[in-house]
């Protein structure tokens, strides 16, 4: 079992601009041919995943992500809550 880590908030420039995560994904709502589906994500590898808010991300926060190494994935095919796609998450990367 793994337990997830969760942080202290940090304005969004700073986390992208991290460099502890070995696995990075970014979480948005947008149509990208790149995006891949966020699922069976089995690695001992420290990974992070950044969750839009209500609304979702900026054009410009998607793009200074992906710019930063970040990976564009989908949750699936409905719109989650931020709650709901964060629990998602966390189930998706540690199983």
């Amino acid at each position: 079992a793994y337990l997830p880590e969760l942080s202290v908030s940090l304005p969004f420039e700073n986390i992208v601009k991290l460099n502890d995560y070995t696995e990075k994904y970014i979480a948005h709502c947008v149509e990208d041919p790149h995006k891949t589906t966020l699922r069976n994500i089995n690695s001992a590898a420290s990974k992070i995943i950044l969750i839009g808010p209500e609304g979702d991300f900026t054009d410009d926060e998607i793009n200074l992500a992906i710019n930063e190494g970040f990976k564009p994935v989908s949750l699936g095919l409905t719109r989650l809550r931020t709650e709901t796609a964060g629990l998602v998450a966390a189930v998706a990367l540690t199983i």
